[in-house]
């Protein structure tokens, strides 16, 4: 009803001017109703119907306006048709003005705001009207669905932006929770409401981080009202800012007008997008949970892009894509919609088969038309510059060809030259000489002068060198007399002058001076003082006179008058100074300055020869310069004739080297052609076929891209079939082809032997898948997120990158800031994800962002490894030699690569006349020496690894079987997600297999030893972490792939046996084969091994007989020439004949075909698997019920000194809050070397993961003797398994479940003793015998469980620690009482030891049996048979017991435990069901990609649900059935109480039923009950609403109805007269019990006997149900019971041993009527229990007393019992 109102809203956007004409309403309504009803559809067909549904009508009343112009397309209304701003809801005509006018928005949007990259293709273009018509409506909501990667956000942004609304999103952060989405809204209400910004709320799935966010997003949509989004102060702040718009529309201002006011806003203004994801049952939950989402919203449904939206898209894209004809683009758009197609349905197929989740989202193609644009544009960059380069090559390769002759010509020019210039060189050096010599000549004579001069020069040196030594004795003198002047000044002369008459020696002094100083030697007579005054008359001409004396020429006169004064003893300046300084100077002066001349008159002879020899050898020294100047002369002349033949010599060397140069020009020319001919040729070829490639480029990239793009997540297998059976036989068939190159393998174009050889040095796997999956890796343009199970690509990628690597575990910090924050990153930035899980799930939007990589290994890659790792152990030396030799094999491709690049890039980088540059010509000798060399090498290596691989391949049969059980290994999480292994733990496992060995001297012995040898280890190392019901699987799986692989098997009879395809509708000509059986043997006569078999049968049906019904056909011979037959062709028939052998079977074709230690089944020591334990290495325990694994513990650790006493030992039973605990017992632990004991982790899902992160944390650097030891109870179902990968992968697991079959629990119970305790008690020999009893007993009750409820009602627990105790006890009595109290003993085991766990009173009673068969004084004698054929022992030790069982125990058959042979033909049928199914289901896979084209489910469940309505008959109308009723007798109320109930079912039935197909029909919304009815329906089971409302039964929904049918009829006879039938139904009551009780009540009335002192008589007719005519007297006759464990004996009329295969025959016809008690036969009788159903136990309804001629035990250890429905 919510769409009428919606779709009238719609129209009212509209207004009078713009709906000028009836047909513009028209179309606004038929707009309107696609909006509003087809926009919210799921699936085309829906909208198929609606487009029929909305023509018709439309016709139907507006056919006047012409079809044409009705249904026009585009028909599209929105408010942004004439730009934005101002919203007028109006047509659009034609779509490419309003894809204009989005892609202006788009621009202005990516100016503001964080860039989208948005194509607006048609699909995108209506995508925003929708949203934005939405968004414009008042209070619109919309909610978009669709898978990741389909562009809702970006969409919604972009409408939302068109309608100027601010969008906000949550950002979700670590601990983000509820409050912190209330802050969120309440800001949001603020902004919109208070802040009056209209704003849209956009909310995607992943940001639902908890479910409860949907609730406040539910009350949003619903009514705005959000309950404590605000706190009071905030309120009150809303209310007060909401009151003056409130008065403002003249409404009263109260709290609650200002409040509803306020929402009413908020409900305006704040917009909510949801945009939700599909996928998975997540969305139809929701909309149950949380109504608003639904109602409240506009859905919006982005359906997966149409194969023609597909097409426009991609042809959109290449448009602008250079280098491709325009019809090839339209095949490339046809091609990149195939891909994307095809993929998809792959996915399906993949997951099918595979159980692995592959999605592909509208993203996903845009990626791939992006890869390819950029890829042929980098493609044909390089193809063009390849082909420049390579043409580069070759012209300078010819032109070097053509300048050759060019140089010769060049040369003869040169050699002329060189003649002529030789000539002049010769002529001009006989010139030279002669000159030469002249110089000589004059140089000689030159040289005599100058020894001449030299002999002068020195003999002047030393006259002046004496001269100069006396003078410089002289000299003294001289400064002696300057001094004396220098203290004479105008002064002191004057002062001198003055004196009247002067002492004598001043006068003496004056004298002197004049006497010195006299003119030419002419002494003065007047020496007075008066004279003297005269003279110094001028003072300073006197001191003038004085300084310049002439000191050398004192005349000898005056010399000789100064004589007497100087002898005169006051002539002494010291002596005058008292009387005068002027005088003491003068004095002074006078005495040295006749000093100095005396001195100056002795040098002067010297002086005089000195000025001589100085004139001598002025006269040599011009002589000699003469000479010089001659020779220089000479010189000069010589010189200008030395460069004129310099000159000439320099020209001839020049023309010489030109020559020369010329001469190596030509022959480095002749080099470089003759040395590249080889490259000319191929340079030549390569150029021609890189011009082929440039025309298959843009198809040879198309299949590359979508290679990249979309198979990273497949295995090999649908690689290659999307390669080879979709892709390239398309592009072959298309209109206009592709152009592609023949044969191409697409890795090619991006990798080339080098790159791959580059990986496998760096420890990429060799296999074609692992190179496939790098090539993936190193050029998608997403993020690759790498599934690596085994590490292998990790291993790789780390090598790869080495230091540039930063590894981040989550939960570190992070290094790019995701979140509110947009964090530019470089554009070398590379984000590799990577998963270690087998198998994960990743929802299409994580898959829309990132390329997924499947990096599991595979068959061939690990038998590789493994090749490698055995032939590493056997001979090291070969894989060493092989290690180095594809190192280097890998290095050659590398540089050789690398030489020819480098030649090419040389060649082309030489500019001009590059024949000169020997350096280039020589680089390219050396280079292509090189390359051959390594050639050589490479032939040489090619030739030694030929060899190695021959010894090699030796190995290779044990690498294979290994790598086989890795992959059955690895499958086994298919059975039990629980059993996962890691390669590393495998290839610990498969080392130490190869150590274990028994050496050989043949290698081919070895290699069968190793063989044998790594699988015994294998499944010893697999099995001891299997359940025993598994474990029989995985060795039929390990026989079968082995087998196959020899080629032992043949696969139509494997499939024959797994699957058994019998024919349906056969009846079976003979007894002993049922009608399934006997399909089975027609279906396997159809073969040519197994011809007439069918005919064999029935012809010597009595030999077949023996053969089936024999206890174990399996072992028995087969008739005629079938006992011929192969092991397997054994197996196909007893598969037909006996089912339920098919275990025993399997076992011993294990056995034959393996070896009898696989079927062992003795469990391995524990402390065999500790030492394989370390501290990266945990035990992990799956616990079974009434097991404990970690006593074991506890004692090796008492051993070994690990005590929880001592500190070294932690034990954590982990439960609510112990988490902390168990953390920091892991840390200290690793940290000193402890135990751990981690119990119980599956009851901490949640801590697990942390758990996952701890334990490898610590699985490196911690200390040695560190161990972990976890338990946990495997999950019920592989849905909720929770314990991570991580975890089980690594540790050892170990099973301790009690064992299956009676031999081995029979040695298990006695091993819990020793001889010890054989010895401990005084009663040896009834010890000992009590003691073997009570084990026997304690193996039986424990096996008895496998019988499921024909063993026990209900199953318990029972443990080793009751065979303990009970022993114990034993001990105790035996000790204390000198006889042997039997009674007490059976009591306290079976009451209390045992009883203890019993709830059941049946299957008490069989305990106290089984006691009392067992434990009795007659055992002493030996004379007790604990099974048939298997004799209480004699008095044994301790290893005699062991040996007694292993030599007298029967083999495994029910009898061991008192049941009959038939009581495992149910659970072994079942068992061997199990097995072919499981094993069938490990099967490689095959891909079908046609399969599955059935009935839809929903076609199914209604053809179902008709069929029951149909047939349900009226429910019985009770008041005219009591009407009926004349008296109310004990039946008639049994009968009303069964109408009643009746109803009560029927009516659920009706009710539900109908419900359901108004859903199914769209009519109400499916909810959680009517799906859960829908899927019983479709799997054919009852559903649980009616279960809980009918009675017990164990048959499917079809046979239940049928059932059903026939009890109302029943019901109906019943009550037309209510006359008690002939005989009774009693399977047909919901409460047999109360028919039972009303025979007692009716027969009590009638002979008035008190009815608690009455019990039921039972008899057993002789007659079948048909011939009872009339009902008895009293009490009544019932039919259709049914005997389990035995028969009933209808000749002897008692109870007999049941037929072989019979396993619940029918019962006669019984009379039962009530008696008194003490009337009831207690003799030779059986109680035997009733039951409704097989289960038993809870449905028991009565107890019968049967005749027996044997004992009752016999029955109650038979189990016997009467079933009411089998």
């Amino acid at each position: 009803m919510l769409t009428i109102p919606r779709l009238g809203q719609g129209l009212l956007f509209s207004t009078a001017e713009i709906l000028k004409f009836p047909l513009d309403l028209v179309r606004l309504w038929l707009h309107e109703a696609e909006r509003v009803y087809g926009d919210k559809m799921v699936d085309e067909k829906d909208q198929d119907t609606l487009r029929r549904v909305t023509i018709a009508s439309t016709k139907k009343f507006f056919d006047d306006l012409g079809d044409e112009l009705l249904f026009a397309k585009p028909n599209i209304f929105c408010h942004f048709a004439h730009g934005i701003g101002d919203p007028k809801y109006l047509p659009v005509t034609d779509l490419a003005p309003l894809n204009k006018l989005l892609v202006e928005v788009l621009d202005s949007y990516n100016e503001v705001n964080a860039v989208m990259n948005l194509v607006l293709f048609e699909d995108a273009v209506a995508h925003i009207c929708r949203i934005n018509r939405i968004l414009e409506s008042p209070r619109g909501n919309a909610l978009l669905v669709g898978v990741g990667g389909s562009g809702k956000q970006s969409l919604s942004r972009l409408a939302a932006y068109i309608s100027a609304l601010d969008v906000f999103q949550i950002t979700l952060k670590k601990g983000y929770g509820i409050p912190d989405l209330k802050l969120d809204l309440g800001a949001q209400y603020i902004k919109s409401a208070v802040k009056n910004v209209p704003s849209v709320f956009l909310m995607t799935d992943s940001q639902v981080a908890e479910e409860q966010f949907l609730v406040l997003i539910n009350d949003l949509l619903a009514s705005g009202e959000i309950p404590g989004l605000f706190m009071d102060d905030e309120v009150e702040n809303i209310i007060s800012s909401m009151r003056p718009q409130v008065k403002s529309l003249g409404l009263t201002d109260t709290r609650e007008a200002c409040w509803k006011f306020f929402i009413d806003k908020v409900r305006r203004n704040l917009k909510v997008i949801l945009c939700f994801s599909p996928v998975g049952s997540i969305l139809r939950v929701r909309a149950r949970k949380f109504p608003a989402v639904v109602n409240c919203t506009a859905i919006n449904w982005f359906h997966e892009w149409p194969e023609d939206a597909l097409v426009s898209v991609s042809a959109r894209f290449l448009e602008d894509t250079e280098g491709i004809q325009p019809e090839v683009k339209a095949s490339i758009s046809l091609f990149m919609s195939y891909v994307h197609t095809t993929v998809n349905e792959m996915s399906k197929v993949y997951l099918a088969t595979e159980r692995r989740y592959n999605y592909t989202t509208p993203k996903t193609f845009l990626e791939q038309i992006k890869l390819y644009q950029n890829l042929l544009a980098k493609k044909r960059m390089e193809l063009v510059a390849k082909i420049e380069r390579l043409e580069n090559g070759l012209m300078k390769l010819q032109s070097t060809a053509s300048q050759v002759d060019d140089l010769k010509a060049k040369l003869a020019v040169q050699e002329a030259e060189l003649k002529q210039k030789n000539e002049n060189a010769d002529k001009l050096i006989h010139v030279v000489g002669v000159e030469t010599e002249k110089v000589s000549k004059e140089k000689a004579i030159a040289d005599e002068e100058e020894i001449k001069v030299e002999v002068i020069n020195k003999n002047v040196t030393e006259k002046q060198k004496a001269c100069e030594t006396d003078l410089a004795k002289a000299e003294p003198a001289l400064l002696a007399a300057q001094e004396a002047l220098d203290t004479l000044n105008k002064n002191n002369l004057t002062e001198l002058k003055s004196f009247g008459s002067p002492p004598d020696a001043v006068v003496n002094v004056t004298a002197a001076v004049m006497i010195l100083t006299a003119p030419g030697g002419k002494i003065p007579k007047d020496k007075s003082w008066k004279a003297a005054k005269i003279m110094m008359g001028k003072v300073d001409t006197f001191l003038d006179s004085l300084k310049k004396f002439d000191k050398e020429h004192i005349p000898e006169a005056c010399l000789k008058a100064f004589k007497p004064y100087q002898g005169n003893p006051t002539f002494d300046p010291e002596f005058i100074r008292s009387k005068s300084a002027a005088a003491a100077g003068l004095c002074s002066w006078c005495i040295n300055i006749v000093r100095f001349y005396e001195v100056y008159c002795d040098v002067a002879p010297k002086r005089q020869a000195l000025e001589e020899a100085n004139a001598e050898l002025a006269e040599a020294q011009e002589k000699l310069s003469r000479i010089k100047n001659k020779i220089a002369e000479l010189n000069a002349n010589l010189s200008n004739l030395t460069s004129a033949f310099e000159k000439a010599t320099a020209e001839k060397i020049k023309c010489q080297q030109e020559a020369d140069a010329t001469n190596r020009v030509i022959s480095l020319a002749n080099r470089l052609v003759g040395g590249l001919a080889s490259e000319n040729v191929r340079w030549a070829e390569s150029v021609e076929s890189f011009k082929g490639q440039g025309i298959t480029l843009c198809g040879d990239v198309l299949l590359i891209s979508a290679f990249v793009s979309y198979v990273g997540y497949f295995t090999k297998k649908y690689r290659n079939e999307l390669m080879e059976r979709f892709w390239i036989p398309y592009i072959n068939h298309l209109k206009v082809p592709i152009p592609i190159t023949k044969g191409l393998d697409p890795l090619t174009l991006l990798t080339d032997d080098a790159d791959v050889a580059t990986w496998n040095n760096q420890g990429l796997p060799s296999d074609r898948m692992s190179t496939e999956n790098a090539t993936i890796l190193c050029n998608t343009e997403r993020w690759p997120l790498i599934v690596d199970a085994q590490l292998q690509g990790i291993k790789w990628i780390k090598n790869k990158y080495g230091s540039e690597l930063k590894a981040i575990r989550l939960g570190q910090k992070r290094y790019i800031k995701i979140g509110d924050k947009e964090v530019e990153y470089h554009p070398n930035f590379r984000l590799i994800l990577h998963t270690k899980y087998f198998n994960p799930h990743y929802k299409p939007e994580m898959q829309a962002q990132c390329t997924l990589i499947n990096f599991l290994v595979t068959r061939d890659g690990l038998e590789d490894q493994l090749l490698a790792a055995v032939v590493a152990k056997e001979r090291p030396d070969l894989e060493q030699l092989k290690a180095n030799l594809t190192k280097s094999q890998n290095e050659f491709k590398i540089v050789l690569k690398e030489l020819e690049d480098s030649l090419l890039a040389r060649l082309s980088a030489a500019s001009g006349n590059f024949l000169g540059d020997t350096a280039l010509v020589e680089n390219l000798e050396t280079t292509k020496h090189t390359a051959s060399e390594i050639e050589e090498k490479v032939q040489e290596a090619k030739i030694t690894e030929v060899k190695i691989n021959e010894a090699r391949e030796n190995y290779r049969p044990a690498a294979a079987r290994a790598s086989l059980l890795y992959f059955i290994l690895n499958d086994l999480n298919k059975i039990n997600p629980i059993y996962q292994f890691s390669l590393k733990a495998f290839n610990v496992v498969f080392e130490k297999a190869i150590l274990k060995t028994t050496p050989a001297d043949e290698v081919k012995q070895r290699v069968i030893n190793l063989t044998d040898e790594i699988t015994y280890s294998v499944f010893m190392y697999t099995a001891r972490g299997l359940f025993e019901r598994d474990k029989l699987i995985f060795l039929a799986q390990v026989a079968f792939q082995v087998l196959s692989m020899k080629k032992e098997l043949n696969p139509v009879e494997l499939d024959f046996l797994l699957r058994f395809p019998f024919k349906a509708g056969v009846v079976s000509p003979v007894d002993f084969l049922q009608h399934q059986g006997w399909g089975g043997i027609k279906a396997l006569s159809e073969m040519d091994e197994f011809k007439n078999l069918d005919n064999d049968i029935e012809g010597s049906a009595k030999r077949w007989k023996k053969l089936v019904e024999s206890e174990a056909p399996e072992k028995e011979i087969f008739p005629k020439e079938w006992k011929n037959k192969t092991a397997l062709q054994k197996l196909c028939m007893v598969r037909c004949m006996r089912p339920d052998r098919m275990t025993y079977a399997v076992k011993n074709f294990v056995e034959e075909k393996m070896g009898s230690k696989f079927v062992e089944g003795r469990s391995v020591e524990f402390s065999k698997s500790y030492e394989e334990s370390s501290p990266s290495t945990p035990i992990f325990f799956i616990l079974s019920p009434g097991v404990d694994p970690l006593k074991d513990v506890e004692a090796l650790g008492k051993k070994l000194g690990f005590t929880i006493d001592n500190g070294k030992l932690h034990n954590v039973s982990l439960g609510q809050g112990q988490e902390v605990v168990a953390e920091n017992a892991l840390d200290v632990a690793a940290e000193n070397g402890h135990w751990v004991i981690l119990q119980n982790i599956h009851l901490v899902a949640r801590w697990l993961s942390t758990l996952d992160k701890k334990l490898e944390r610590h699985s490196a650097g911690s200390h040695d003797d560190y161990r972990v030891f976890i338990s946990a109870e495997p999950a019920p179902s592989p849905e909720s398994h929770i314990i991570p990968q991580g975890i089980l992968e690594n540790a050892i697991k170990i099973t301790n479940e009690p064992p299956t079959g009676m031999y081995a629990n029979l040695h298990k119970a006695l091993d819990l003793f020793t001889q010890d305790t054989l010895e401990m008690c005084t009663k040896e020999i009834e010890f000992k015998c009590i003691l073997f009893a009570l084990c026997y007993f304690h193996a039986v009750v424990a096996e008895r469980r496998k019988f499921g409820a024909q063993g026990w009602n209900r199953s318990y627990p029972f443990n080793n620690g009751d065979l303990t105790i009970s022993i114990n006890v034993l001990y105790n009595y035996l000790e204390a009482n000198p006889k042997v109290p039997w009674d007490d003993l059976r009591y306290l085991f079976g009451e209390i030891m045992y009883g203890g766990h019993i709830t059941d009173d049946w299957d008490r009673r069989l305990c106290r049996t089984y006691l009392a068969e067992y434990i009795r004084a007659e055992m002493l004698e030996g004379e007790i048979l604990l099974a048939p054929g298997f004799q209480i022992p004699p008095n044994l030790d301790y290893k005699g017991y062991h040996e007694y069982i292993d030599e007298n125990l029967p083999p495994e058959s029910p009898y061991l435990y008192g049941l009959h042979p038939n009581a495992e033909i149910g659970f072994l049928t079942v068992t061997s069901e199990k097995l072919f199914r499981t094993v069938l289901e490990m099967q490689p896979k095959e891909t079908d990609s046609g399969a599955g084209t059935g009935v839809s489910r929903e076609e199914k469940v209604k053809a179902v649900l008709d069929e029951i309505l149909e047939k349900i008959p009226e429910t019985f109308n009770m008041a005219e059935i009591m009407a009926k009723a004349a008296e109310k007798t004990p039946y008639v109320v049994v009968a009303f109480q069964e109408c009643e109930r009746m109803n009560i079912l029927t009516n659920e039935m009706r009710r539900s039923l109908k419900e359901l197909n108004l859903g199914l029909k769209g009519e109400l919304t499916i909810t959680t009950d009517m799906e859960d009815l829908s899927t019983a329906l479709f799997y054919d089971t009852v559903p649980d609403s009616w279960v809980a409302r009918a009675y017990p039964s164990m048959m499917g929904l079809a046979a239940w109805y049928a059932d059903l049918l026939l009890r109302i009829r029943e019901l109906e006879a019943w009550t037309t007269d209510f006359a008690l039938p002939t005989t009774v139904w009693l399977a047909g009551f919901f409460n047999p019990q109360s028919f039972l009780t009303a025979i007692m009540q009716s027969m009590a009335r009638k002979n008035e006997w008190p009815l608690d002192k009455m019990c039921l008589s039972v008899e057993v007719t002789k007659k079948n149900r048909e011939d009872m005519t009339a009902p008895p007297r009293e009490g009544s006759y019932v039919y259709g019971l049914f005997m389990e464990g035995a028969r009933w004996d209808t000749q002897t009329g008692v109870i007999a041993e049941a037929r072989l295969k019979e396993l619940t025959p029918a019962m006669p016809v019984i009379f039962i009527k009530a008696i008194p008690v003490d009337r009831m036969e207690t003799k030779n009788i059986y109680e035997c229990p009733v039951y409704k159903t097989r289960i038993r136990g809870p449905t028991y309804v009565w107890t019968f007393n049967l005749k027996t001629k044997e004992k009752a035990a016999k029955w109650i250890l038979a189990a016997v019992a009467l079933l009411l429905q089998v």
